[in-house]
Parts: C-alpha cells; sequence; structure tokens
C-alpha cells in the first residue's frame, strides 16, 4: 500500500460530508430513489441496461431487515412499469443474515415475490468469507420457488469451483467477479493474476453448464479472456453480458457496446453511501488509487 493511499485511508473519516459527497457522486447515484431513477433513465438512454442497488449491508436487528426490504420493495415499485431492461440486487446481510438465516430466507422470498410482479429479476449478492455458504443455502432454496432469482460468485475464493459443481441442476444466473473483499491467503488468491486465472476456470465451469454469465469487470485483458470461452463454447449473446461499475471506465462501455456486447451498469444509491464508500476503500484500498486516477486526473 502506497504512503498515499495509507494517508487518504487514514484521513477518510474526516472529511466533510460535502467533500466526500462531490468525491462519491461519480460512483453513487444519490441518497433518493428519484435520484437513481434519474441515473438509470440517463444510462437506458445510452444504450445500457441496469442494475439497482440500496446501500448498506450487516444489518442485525430484525426491524432493520424488514424496513431495508420495505425500501427494497418500494423501489422496485418505481422501476415497474418503465420499460426498463433493469433488475434489483439484493446483499445477504442487510436483509438479516448476519441475525438469523430463515429471516433472510423470507425476506428475499417476499422480494422475489414482489418482483415477480413486476416482471423484475432478483440478484442475490456475495459478501465476506464467513456469509458465503449461509448466502448459498439462502439461494438454492429461493431457486426452488422462483425462477427470477440469481446469485454472485468470487473467483477470488479457493472454494468456488466446487460450490459451481454443487448448485443444483436446472437454470442458473450468474453474475462473476473477482471479490472486493481482502480474504485471508489460505483461503483465497491474493495476486492479481491467480485471481483472473480463477475468474476465467470459473466462467468456462459455468458456461459449460449452461449458465448465463455476467462478466462483472473493468479488466480489458479479462474480458478478452471470457469472450474467447464465449467463442469457444458458442454462447449465444442472451446468455452472457459486461456489468460494470457506475462511473468507472466508461471508455471501456463505449468498446464493448460498439462490439456489440451488452453492457449493464451497477446503479448503488441510499442514505447509508458515505458508510458504504468507507467500508469500500478500507475493504479495498486499491479503490482509493482508483478515485484519485479519475478524480485529479492523476496517472
Amino acid at each position: 500500500m502506497s504512503v498515499l493511499t495509507n494517508a487518504v485511508l487514514a484521513t477518510l473519516p474526516y472529511v466533510p460530508r460535502p467533500l466526500m459527497r462531490r468525491l462519491a457522486s461519480r460512483y453513487i447515484a444519490g441518497e433518493r430513489i428519484e435520484e437513481a431513477l434519474a441515473r438509470l433513465e440517463a444510462l437506458v438512454k445510452r444504450g445500457h441496461p441496469g442494475v439497482l442497488d440500496v446501500l448498506g449491508e450487516g444489518i442485525t436487528s430484525e426491524d432493520e431487515a424488514r424496513s431495508v426490504c420495505s425500501t427494497y420493495e418500494s423501489a422496485a415499485s418505481a422501476l415497474g412499469g418503465r420499460n426498463w431492461d433493469v433488475y434489483v440486487s439484493v446483499k445477504p446481510t442487510h436483509v438479516g443474515l448476519s441475525k438469523n438465516e430463515e429471516l433472510c430466507f423470507e425476506l428475499y422470498s417476499r422480494l422475489a415475490r414482489h418482483c415477480a410482479k413486476l416482471g423484475l429479476f432478483l440478484r442475490v449478492e456475495m459478501e465476506d468469507a464467513p456469509t458465503t455458504d449461509g448466502t448459498l443455502r439462502v439461494f438454492e432454496r429461493l431457486r426452488k420457488e422462483h425462477a427470477n432469482v440469481g446469485i454472485v460468485l468470487q473467483a477470488r475464493l479457493f472454494r468456488t469451483p466446487d460450490d459451481i459443481a454443487k448448485l443444483a441442476p436446472g437454470p442458473l444466473d450468474v453474475r462473476m467477479v473477482k471479490g472486493i473483499y481482502l480474504e485471508p491467503a489460505a483461503i483465497a488468491h491474493t495476486e492479481p493474476e491467480p485471481i483472473r486465472a480463477a475468474f476465467v476456470r470459473c466462467t468456462d465451469l459455468l458456461l459449460a453448464r449452461g449458465a448465463r454469465v455476467r462478466f462483472a469487470t473493468h479488466d480489458d485483458g479479462l474480458a478478452d479472456r471470457c469472450l474467447a470461452l464465449v467463442e469457444r463454447h458458442r454462447v449465444p449473446k442472451e446468455r452472457y453480458e459486461f456489468q460494470v461499475l457506475l462511473g468507472v471506465r466508461e471508455e471501456l462501455w463505449d468498446r464493448w457496446k460498439a462490439a456489440g456486447h451488452t453492457v449493464r451498469v451497477y446503479v448503488p444509491y441510499g442514505p447509508d453511501w458515505r458508510a458504504y464508500s468507507l467500508r469500500r476503500m478500507r475493504k479495498n484500498p486499491q479503490i482509493i488509487g482508483h478515485v484519485l486516477r479519475q478524480t485529479f486526473g492523476m496517472r
């Protein structure tokens, strides 16, 4: 970690809210659903489908988890009828996994039913390694009852190829990510190239079993390797797409879209934006370097 990154990490909690909000505005849609809808509409007009995420995680109160679920239902309802290709993505600890697995399943089921009525898809996200087993158990139960749900898998974890093999047969929709959480070397790849190689291996396994795979990356070299797999497996365009974060490397979006690939943009919003930003920067300090380069034109 660089001296500059360490300095930025140390001062982040003291950055005035207006300045922090300005720094985050490129990557976070705002605090209100209206702001998120405006960003999504602009993206749709540019030809990009979207993912809507309400910021937050680590809820340990049942009342708070139920409140979050209601917020997501309202957000989904706001999307309903707009005829946009946008789906909803939810972190398991935001809807109670840290409190109780049954509560988490109940709330995801409630959201899946609500989204289905609106014609929307629901993504079960993946968080740090201690939550992986619970998240996969919840997802497998959801798959038995709801056709409109998908999962996120992290290439960084050694266990992921085995997790893919253990997933029940049937339709499967996966957002494949490198993994933002910095896990111990005993359970996860920690260097860039092994993580890329694991991403390619997991993608190969998923495509071989007929899954729909969403390549969540801003790594153009990795994208080329995934597209080579798409060609080798003769995967039709409706079974894969790129997924990118709001405000990150937009030149890649244009290149991939011009080449005929779908590029879906992840749009997070909510009042928890500051806590979210701080958590993400602490868990993955590389983000700070990216923010500095994008914000101040640093190389």
